[in-house]
């Protein structure tokens, strides 16, 4: 309200001292206060957005060691699951979009020029190396088609925004070589999508379903060939018959944030594949809103009784980004930028409060990297699933913020 009382003041002086009560005067107070608390949150929102891109940039300078101990903090190595370097790279791409800086463009080949230096070696053809389990070159070992997902839109992002027609290709082949093993091997009786040589299980799939479809929609968006788009609306009906408290192996009593986060990222991003009205679509906006109801009930600023995210359920980070999609796409929706907005502030805080965060530790750098999707989403809407046609991203609605 100190930016109320300003205003009022500069008001009561512009009125040569007489303090005016016309409704309309107060209707102007209250736009101006939206107006600076907007303006206030996009700054503060892109500070904390690029101070992390910049940490993650420096991360991808490093050299590489394995991913075996969780407890690892060295800082002279970056050593984390690739699939969660795939959320930083994702972000990074779009904070090029918003700057045009090159640096954050070069971490994101820096990164995936490295994988798909492993990809060359990686049994079978077109796997991703995850930085665990199978390693380049063995025969033997579990690979994950969920974790290879993740990395694969970490790649694609590169694509995107590639300008040369020589580097463009060389990543959308990588992404395509996965797909290919993907769609050749993995894809169940009803189009779900087993989670590759994962000895746990060999069904179809929550997870693996989840991102390979995600990866699908936004790979048939950039290159237009069909089959990426029928694989992914496969994926989609797959999903849609099922209940996201009901999934195993991994059950949400488990895993409720990492659940909620891939299931719907799948929805966020095939929305607009599905005609409103049908039953596909009142299946979607069902397990929509059942998620929604979750989060309410268990986000820290909506007063849960919860454990920081540095201590559990990191993935946490990443469901504003959830909320921010969703609220773009829907009407019924809109309210949700307030809370998420709320909520992204308390994530930059607990990364922050003690000056930058260490992210050679293994919480922080996921906190940190599914935050920076929520960043992204939150101020350059839709760039995450743009395709080199949609320079500035899809079709958004402005996030109206509120104060704290």
């Amino acid at each position: 309200m100190r930016r109320v009382a300003t205003y009022i003041i500069t008001l009561f002086s512009a009125c040569n001292g007489v303090l005016a009560t016309d409704e309309a005067v107060f209707v102007d107070i209250r736009a101006a206060e939206g107006h600076i608390l907007e303006s206030h949150s996009e700054d503060d929102f892109q500070t904390r957005f690029l101070k992390f891109c910049d940490l993650a940039a420096v991360e991808f300078n490093k050299e590489i060691s394995r991913f075996a101990d969780r407890d690892n903090a060295d800082p002279a190595t970056h050593h984390m699951p690739f699939f969660e370097d795939a959320h930083a790279v994702r972000a990074l791409a779009v904070a090029y979009d918003m700057t045009g800086e090159h640096k954050y463009l070069d971490a994101c080949r820096r990164w995936s020029d490295q994988i798909i230096e492993y990809q060359d070696l990686m049994i079978p053809a077109g796997a991703y190396y995850m930085n665990h389990s199978r390693a380049p070159g063995e025969n033997q070992g579990q690979w994950n088609v969920a974790d290879s997902g993740s990395i694969a839109m970490g790649v694609l992002a590169m694509a995107i925004r590639c300008d040369d027609p020589t580097e463009k290709a060389k990543y959308l082949e990588s992404v395509r070589a996965f797909a290919r093993l993907v769609i050749e091997n993995y894809v169940g009786p009803e189009r779900g999508i087993s989670n590759g040589l994962w000895p746990a299980y060999n069904g179809q799939w929550w997870c693996s379903t989840a991102t390979f479809g995600t990866m699908a929609f936004v790979l048939y968006e950039e290159t237009g060939e069909k089959k990426y788009l029928e694989v992914a609306k496969g994926a989609l009906e797959w999903m849609t018959h099922q209940d996201f408290r009901e999934v195993k192996p991994i059950t949400f009593q488990q895993r409720p944030s990492g659940i909620i986060f891939y299931c719907f990222e799948l929805y966020a991003t095939a929305l607009r594949y599905l005609k409103p009205g049908s039953p596909e679509y009142e299946r979607a906006i069902s397990q929509i809103d059942l998620a929604l109801d979750w989060m309410a009930k268990n986000q820290k600023t909506q007063g849960a009784n919860v454990p920081e995210y540095l201590v559990k359920n990191v993935d946490m980070a990443g469901l504003p980004y959830l909320m921010y999609a969703f609220a773009r796409q829907l009407p019924q929706y809109r309210g949700l930028t307030g809370p998420a907005d709320h909520e992204l502030r308390y994530i930059g805080d607990l990364l922050l409060r003690d000056g930058n965060p260490n992210v050679s530790r293994l919480m922080v750098w996921e906190v940190m990297t599914w935050g920076m999707m929520s960043y992204a989403e939150r101020l350059k809407p839709g760039a995450m699933h743009r395709s080199s046609k949609q320079l500035q991203g899809l079709p958004t609605h402005k996030p109206q913020t509120v104060s704290n």
